[in-house]
């Protein structure tokens, strides 16, 4: 879930997502073709010399963002008050 937060921010590169990410190459590479297959990740490959992919989020994973959004406040209002 941390791959679609990320790409909250916009069009990324897969460089990009693994270092903002931390993930491994391979686990990351998974994640992608995951999300991709499930459309909440699209993947656009730009023919240029050198050859760039980006990656998105589909209006399905932009929908997404707003769950999370609710399960962060709701965590910032009971876990904040537990600590109190």
């Amino acid at each position: 879930m941390s791959v679609i937060h990320v790409l909250r921010e916009g069009d990324l590169r897969f460089n990009e997502i693994k270092r903002a990410t931390d993930a491994n190459s391979q686990t990351l590479s998974r994640v992608l073709d995951d999300l991709e297959e499930k459309e909440y990740v699209e993947r656009r490959v730009e023919e240029e010399s050198p050859v760039a992919v980006y990656y998105s989020l589909t209006p399905k994973g932009e929908d997404l963002l707003s769950a999370f959004d609710e399960v962060y406040e709701w965590g910032q209002k009971w876990f904040d008050s537990e600590n109190k």
